[in-house]
């Protein structure tokens, strides 16, 4: 398949709506970021993609062409358009996404980029997931749900009403430092005459130690 893609590209074929119909999503991580590039966005309003199992530099691209080719439709369309791409998409336009009531399955969740899911706050996850909310407990322990967990507040993950656990209490990371009394001037008075000794004391101890 990959030598079939190469010698059609090598031949100045372009990567238009047929070709990408041809490839699919079986064939579709096996192209390179040159033959992503040369996608029109436009190409992809007429095929069925998901570049879920490609790298994410793949998603990466592909989000961005197909965030453009479905910029015309409103809600819900462009939502049902655009979710597999999604694993290419920016904490920003996840944000924005999360304002919008898309009802976002978990497992959509789960497949999104993690530097972008955990960008995420607790009320952004809730607008994102929507009519799907309580089945986040039952991802709670599976990653990267759980990931995103354990660096939320627990106060704010509270607020979700779902039981989720494992998050951060206030005050976690603060550092406890043992509580003593500083020494008084006059207990330091032993300490420093035996400081003031030391290097005499060591002279000795060599000198016992060559005379033995």
């Amino acid at each position: 398949a990959s030598a079939v893609i190469r010698r059609y590209i090598d031949l100045g074929n372009a990567l238009d709506t047929a070709a990408l119909n041809a490839i699919g999503t079986g064939y579709l991580c096996l192209l390179n970021v040159t033959d992503l590039n040369m996608i029109q966005p436009n190409s992809l309003k007429l095929v069925s993609l998901n570049p879920s199992a490609c790298s994410q530099l793949t998603k990466d691209i592909l989000y961005e062409k197909a965030k453009r080719a479905f910029s015309d439709q409103h809600f819900p369309a462009y939502y049902k358009l655009i979710e597999p791409y999604l694993g290419g998409a920016p904490a920003v336009d996840l944000k924005a996404l999360s304002k919008d009531n898309v009802n976002m399955n978990v497992s959509t969740l789960a497949s999104l980029n993690r530097n972008s899911l955990m960008g995420l706050t607790p009320s952004e996850v809730r607008g994102l997931l929507g009519m799907y909310l309580t089945d986040l407990k039952k991802w709670q322990y599976k990653d990267p749900i759980w990931e995103w967990i354990q660096r939320q507040k627990q106060s704010e993950l509270d607020k979700l009403g779902i039981g989720l656990t494992g998050g951060t209490q206030e005050g976690y990371i603060n550092i406890v430092t043992p509580k003593f009394s500083p020494p008084s001037a006059s207990s330091l008075g032993p300490v420093a005459m035996t400081l003031h000794l030391l290097p005499a004391l060591l002279i000795s101890f060599l000198m016992m130690s060559l005379l033995s």
